[in-house]
């Protein structure tokens, strides 16, 4: 599967939790990230254990690129999804797109990724989530 993104800006940090497991102690931090896109999209992403330290590098308003796992599970004859962050960076946009209000709908349309509902799924990202 190629790697999974979501481009946005911060719009809200939930209040970290912690716990104790049977595989020991963690710690987990949900954000909220408004999609660029037309109709944009509100996506809750989770950050777990030393993923808190990145995301504590930035603002709500600050614009982002999200590396992502999604993953569902069941529970008592439901079903949960979770939105996990694997990487986290600021958005910057590439010089030669264009005027800046089309930069980063040129980045994403010219990067040859199919972008569904703000997650783009590309070979940019080399880097193996774990």
């Amino acid at each position: 599967m190629d790697s999974l993104v979501i481009e946005g800006t911060i719009v809200q940090k939930l209040d970290p939790q912690e716990g104790v497991s049977a595989r020991g102690q963690w710690k987990k931090q949900d954000f909220i990230i408004e999609t660029n896109d037309q109709y944009p999209k509100k996506v809750c992403v989770c950050c777990w254990n030393d993923k808190i330290d990145d995301l504590a590098q930035y603002n709500i308003h600050d614009s982002i690129r999200v590396g992502i796992n999604i993953e569902s599970r069941e529970y008592n004859k439901r079903w949960y999804t979770d939105i996990k962050a694997w990487k986290i960076e600021p958005l910057t946009q590439k010089t030669g797109t264009g005027s800046s209000s089309n930069a980063s709908e040129g980045s994403t349309a010219n990067s040859g990724s199919d972008d569904v509902l703000g997650i783009s799924f590309s070979d940019e990202d080399e880097e193996l989530p774990f």
